[in-house]
């Protein structure tokens, strides 16, 4: 029977062990060296013990290195210079030159993307830390410094500090930031001039000398309410006038029918509301950036409408929300009075080749409260400062608007809005309410009911002096804009879009910003590097072990 003792037993296990053991304490002293720097890395200060793991794992690493190079050397001159200019012999030393720089790349690439690119990935559910593309648009192209000055006691949240960095980023340094706790730094926060609160949590915004304050102490700070104030402290207010005295919508009814949500939101975004009278001051004043004249149920006069089109005429902006015609049953025809309500105002807009026709728009496919006659589209055309983005809007009884063959050469149209349904919608001109299809005299849809006029300037024409381009825009409904139907679909955003064109604004409008939901894994500093030794670091030792593997293996 076959038999070996202990000694020539342990000299085996010796001499198949020998190729193998420099190279695993190689690894080791690798390894205590790679966590003995990450634990610094870590902790930002040496430990007594990460300072032994390192030293220990350097040094030996470097006596364990030379010990290979020395046996290398000998069997390079016990084979001889041929052995050691061999392909074989330089393909491995290519492939381990090969290791280190990429390593070294790898190392270098890493860091300079981690400090210097503006790569970032936002996994949450709303994306609440992304900028929506109308802030990015407004704050990118900012060129007046803006300082953002938050007051919190106590630790600040985290989402503050990401939004913070977020536009200062996206602005390119030109919005700055701080975060400073009003206790603590009593003296500091008293040049605001703000009495201190150690409950209050507020935003201080500041550009030159514009200042607006954003209160978030019982709700977290939204991205809509800082972008308007941004907005609101660095660019030059517009003005806008709001037609009185012939029973229009009233910007300071805060009712149902009255359009005070509407002025506010117009605040919100730097457009100051003013009302004018045109029969007690005789003139549009001349800081009239927009004239809104909102579903006035009665006829103008004459000197007024003279005025308004001489308004326009000198490259004035006007929003006309015509309202619609009045209905009634076979039994109660109406009266010559109530024919004349909610007036057209064809007479103005004529001269702009525009004719609102005394008519309902209907619309049996998409509608709003089981009323056909009052139309939800999304049918918008392409018009990125008016449209784009916009959900549904709808309307209550607007009419349709037709579009007159003989105008000035130079006065543009576009459709802004219509009914989406061809077969199923029309413009319907019996007010008896008997809604029926016909096609002697109803307008089959789609039927348009609001349009945008656009008269350009022509600077090369001596005679023509105009200050700037004339815009107008007319819908033929007001409700939508109403305290009661404002905020419902895309209304208020369209409505503030309309007015923003008009004012020849360079930005868009910010309203239905994301909210801002505090329910996340904050990290600390120690935290996010434990993270990144784990993701990176580790996993990088290992693939330089797998090809240490390799190359021991192909040997």
């Amino acid at each position: 029977m076959f038999s070996i003792n202990k000694t020539e037993y342990r000299q085996q296990v010796v001499a198949l062990m020998r190729p193998f053991l420099l190279p695993l304490c190689c690894g080791v002293a690798l390894l205590s060296l790679t966590l003995g720097l990450a634990l610094f890395y870590i902790e930002q200060q040496f430990s007594y013990f990460a300072c032994i793991l390192a030293v220990l794992g350097g040094i030996t690493f470097i006596v364990l290195l030379s010990l290979v190079t020395k046996q290398s050397v000998g069997q390079e001159k016990s084979t001889g210079l041929g052995r050691f200019l061999s392909p074989k012999r330089w393909k491995k030393l290519t492939i381990v030159f090969c290791i280190i720089t990429t390593s070294i790349g790898f190392i270098g690439i890493s860091h300079y993307l981690a400090n210097n690119a503006n790569i970032r990935w936002d996994v949450t559910q709303n994306q609440q830390h992304t900028l929506s593309t109308n802030t990015i648009e407004y704050v990118s192209k900012l060129t007046t410094e803006v300082q953002l000055t938050a007051f919190h006691v106590g630790v600040p949240p985290k989402y503050l500090q990401d939004i913070f960095k977020e536009y200062e980023r996206v602005s390119a340094g030109v919005i700055k930031t701080e975060i400073i706790d009003p206790i603590e730094q009593i003296a500091y926060a008293a040049k605001f001039g703000n009495a201190i609160n150690a409950d209050e949590r507020k935003v201080i915004v500041q550009s030159g000398a514009n200042r607006k304050d954003v209160d978030f102490t019982l709700k977290a700070l939204s991205e809509e309410a800082l972008t308007n104030a941004i907005a609101s402290v660095s660019r030059a207010p517009r003005t806008v006038y709001f037609l009185t005295g012939h029973g229009e919508y009233s910007s300071l009814n805060q009712e149902y029918v009255g359009l005070s949500k509407f002025r506010q939101l117009l605040a919100d975004n730097n457009i100051h509301s003013k009302t004018l009278m045109l029969g007690i001051s005789q003139s549009i004043p001349e800081d009239c950036d927009v004239l809104v004249i909102a579903g006035p149920k009665n006829q103008l006069s004459e000197n007024e409408e003279i005025l308004i089109t001489d308004y326009l005429a000198k490259g004035g902006d006007a929003l006309f929300l015509i309202e619609h015609t009045l209905v009634t049953t076979p039994d109660k025809p109406l009266s010559a009075a109530q024919l004349q309500l909610n007036p057209s105002l064809n007479s103005i807009l004529n001269q702009w080749g525009l004719h609102v026709q005394s008519d309902i728009v209907v619309d049996f496919t998409n509608h709003i409260g089981g009323d056909v006659g009052s139309p939800a589209t999304k049918n918008y055309q392409r018009h990125k400062a008016l449209t784009e983005g916009l959900d549904y809007t709808f309307y209550v009884r607007p009419r349709s608007i037709r579009v007159l063959p003989q105008r000035r050469a130079n006065i543009k149209h576009a459709i802004i809005a219509s009914t989406a349904s061809t077969e199923n919608s029309w413009a319907e001109t019996n007010r008896t309410l008997d809604i029926q299809f016909d096609p002697k005299t109803d307008t089959a849809g789609p039927v348009p009911f609001s349009y945008v006029v656009i008269e350009e300037k022509n600077p090369a024409d001596p005679q023509d002096n105009k200050s700037s381009d004339t815009r107008l825009i007319v819908f033929t409904d007001a409700d939508f804009l109403t305290n009661v139907y404002i905020n419902q679909y895309s209304n208020a955003q369209m409505g503030l879009n309309l007015v923003n064109w008009l004012a020849e604004l360079d930005y868009k409008t910010f309203v239905s910003a994301k909210e801002v939901k505090v329910e996340r894994l904050d990290l600390t500093s120690k935290q996010k590097r434990q993270v990144i030794v784990i993701l990176f670091l580790l996993p990088f030792f290992f693939v330089i072990a797998g090809f240490v593997v390799w190359l021991r293996a192909k040997r």
